[in-house]
């Protein structure tokens, strides 16, 4: 499996990103002032509260003068600050959270709508299980960064704000020495930021193929058990978390000697220093133990901030590759075909016409050559030909699912670009080889969650399909549980709830592909009469390969490497000699030996 491999993050594409993730906080504004207020307040209460210290050490606890009402009153503001400061923590800290968790909210929703508008083509390229790890793991780290990094980030500012300008109020000479530090920090962490961003690319992208192979080995679990993958794909997932895992490592390896070292490297240093310069002062004159107390906590206080935020730019680095990931999805411009705007023009016959319509999956290999035939109103034209002749495109491209550009599809007349994207699926019903069920019940799947259509009509649709003969069997009837892919039903019982699915919302147009595939031979002639039905007053494209289904089709294309060979009823092509004849007489012949 190939690693889903996105450019390198530079430092302005870093900035960027992050200028990006900037607008999502745009609707909280409000919400955001508060906070910061509420954070200022915490931060000035911090750094106060070793000032109010050097005051009582140097004005009564070395001159040993203890005034008990001024004590008493000192020792009341020092705890009474203590309690403001853990109250307003709370609050900002809710606050933050709340505001971050409302971000990767709305992030989750855009991307997951980004999702459901991309084309075709970009799930045949990218794995599902890449694109669930986008919309997931990706999301929650960059939900870490607003929980933790951004706070921190903030936190760190306004506490070296602060800190030096009470630093400044101690000592003047020796706070524009201590500036030299704040080099030193911007250093580290340009170094750090230029080295991990390949770090955490590379686990993100590990971590994504993890999640593909999973999804891989999960949605194809029956195909592994009867052909015995499992010792394979074992093997494959163990190269793939070796290699994560090796990632991992490395990054782990470069934070631990780069982060917490080099932090507590500086901050020795800057108390040695400070040590140091008060050591050689006291040759001079006294040293106010007070102020020496307070110089040391102001530095240290100067170091917390410091090393969270380098402890934290691990996490930072992540989100911004993780949001470089999302970004990308949502940017990407493989998006389903677009219809013309504005448009309230309504399918009223269902005729269709296709002119001379060529296609390309690839824009490389032609899969589709110039495809002309008229599917006029209430007539079923039937499309067969070998796997791989295009009659699954003519599908794909009639629903909309890829774009052409060489020919036209006419419906009624009008393009098939002219209709509105809601029109074309209301009067356009689509049943699979492979029909798909959501999790839910039996009538939810029918209804699709039209609250419109009433319980009644439900049901109708299933007696018209004679769907209702097994529904009415099941303990809970229509209000059976189906689980995910609807795996507790037969093969027949989930076409039978599809037949239902597409009778019930009455389309204009019927598109059967290959519907009767995985329907046994019994239940197949048991609903002909109900796909008969169906197919009156609608005009129906269908794909067959048991070729007695389609024998009373108006029209026949005969497919074969995308070109229409053969065209005719079922009577003509017989006797065109050609491929069809061909196909008839093997299939017959078959179904002689299987008897």
């Amino acid at each position: 499996m190939s690693i889903e491999k996105l450019p390198k993050l530079t430092a302005k594409d870093q900035w960027h990103v992050f200028r990006r993730l900037l607008r999502y906080t745009r609707p909280h504004k409000g919400s955001i002032a508060i906070a910061l207020i509420l954070l200022i307040l915490t931060i000035t209460g911090s750094i106060v509260g070793p000032l109010l210290i050097q005051r009582f050490i140097d004005d009564y606890l070395t001159p040993l003068n203890f005034p008990q009402q001024e004590v008493l009153t000192l020792a009341a503001l020092y705890v009474g600050l203590q309690l403001f400061i853990i109250v307003v923590s709370y609050f900002q800290l809710i606050r933050f959270q709340d505001i971050a968790l409302k971000i990767i909210q709305q992030m989750r929703i855009d991307v997951f709508s980004k999702v459901q508008g991309l084309g075709m083509r970009y799930f045949d390229k990218t794995p599902a299980g890449s694109i669930v790890s986008r919309v997931t793991n990706d999301t929650e780290s960059i939900k870490e960064m607003f929980v933790s990094v951004i706070v921190t980030f903030l936190q760190a500012i306004f506490m070296l704000v602060g800190v030096y300008i009470a630093l400044f109020t101690l000592d003047v000479q020796l706070a524009f020495t201590s500036l030299l530090l704040l080099p030193l920090f911007m250093g580290i962490v340009i170094v750090y930021r230029y080295y991990s961003a390949d770090f955490y690319q590379d686990i993100r992208e590990r971590l994504s193929q993890l999640n593909a192979k999973i999804a891989e080995s999960l949605s194809g679990m029956a195909m592994v058990q009867a052909f015995r993958q499992e010792e394979r794909l074992e093997f494959e997932f163990d190269e793939i978390n070796e290699k994560h895992y090796r990632a991992g490592m490395r990054n782990i390896k470069f934070d631990g000697l780069l982060l917490g070292p080099a932090i507590d490297l500086l901050y020795a240093g800057a108390i040695v220093f400070v040590l140091g310069y008060f050591g050689f002062m006291s040759f001079d004159s006294s040293v106010e133990v007070g102020v020496l107390y307070a110089f040391t906590t102001l530095v240290s206080r100067l170091f917390q901030p410091v090393q969270q935020v380098m402890q934290r730019l691990s996490i930072f680095q992540q989100a911004l590759v993780s949001a470089s990931r999302v970004f990308t999805l949502m940017d990407d411009t493989d998006m389903e075909p677009t219809q013309e705007e504005n448009t309230h023009v309504e399918i009223r016959e269902g005729k269709i016409e296709f002119r001379n319509v060529t296609f390309s999956y690839d824009d490389e290999t032609d899969v589709l050559k110039n495809i002309s035939f008229t599917a006029n109103a209430g007539e079923t034209v039937a499309l067969v030909g070998h796997t791989g002749s295009g009659k699954s495109s003519i599908i794909n491209l009639l629903m909309r699912f890829y774009e052409y550009e060489h020919g036209e599809i006419l419906v009624d007349g009008l393009s098939l670009k002219a209709y509105s994207k809601e029109e074309l699926r209301k009067r356009t019903g689509l049943v699979l080889q492979d029909p798909f069920m959501f999790y839910g019940d039996i009538e939810s799947n029918i209804r699709l969650h039209n609250h419109k259509m009433k319980p009644e009509e439900v049901r109708e649709a299933a007696e018209f399909v004679r769907a209702n003969e097994f529904i009415e069997q099941l303990p809970d009837k229509y209000q059976q549980r189906v689980t995910e892919r609807g795996s507790t039903y037969s093969s027949g019982q989930r076409q039978l709830v599809a037949f239902a699915r597409t009778i019930a919302t009455n389309p204009k147009i019927l598109v059967l592909d290959e519907a009767t595939a995985n329907i046994d031979t019994e239940t197949e002639v048991a609903i002909q009469k109900s796909l008969e039905k169906m197919r009156k007053g609608r005009t129906t494209i269908a794909i067959a390969h048991r070729l007695s289904t389609i024998q009373d089709a108006e029209l026949i294309l005969v497919l074969h490497k995308g070109e229409i060979v053969e065209r005719g009823t079922h009577q003509e092509l017989l006797e065109q000699q050609g491929l069809y004849r061909m196909m008839y007489e093997l299939q017959n012949s078959t179904a002689e030996d299987v008897s």
